[in-house]
């Protein structure tokens, strides 16, 4: 019986459980933000013909793009997955 009771979230529970999934998706939005002005800043700087060597770091700039995304949906899926486990002491 006391298992049924440790089971059962009480609302003070239930709305924290509730803000960390805002948080894991408001953090998947911040990555993609932030992966979005790589990939702009990159395309913006092949557009750039006077200057040779900047074309590096337009490259740079893609290759960190797809990077911080892949980065970011990776973390969202972990804590995703964690949250529906229950496993909150891991995070």
């Amino acid at each position: 019986m006391e298992n049924d009771l440790e089971r059962e979230l009480i609302i003070r529970d239930f709305l924290a459980r509730q803000r960390t999934t805002l948080a894991n998706q408001r953090t998947l939005l911040s990555f993609i933000r932030t992966s979005l002005y790589f990939l702009v800043s990159g395309i913006a700087l092949f557009e750039v013909d006077k200057l040779d060597h900047v074309r590096e770091l337009g490259y740079l700039a893609l290759g960190l793009s797809f990077s911080i995304l892949i980065v970011g949906i990776i973390n969202y899926i972990k804590v995703k997955k964690k949250l529906a486990k229950g496993n909150y002491l891991n995070m």
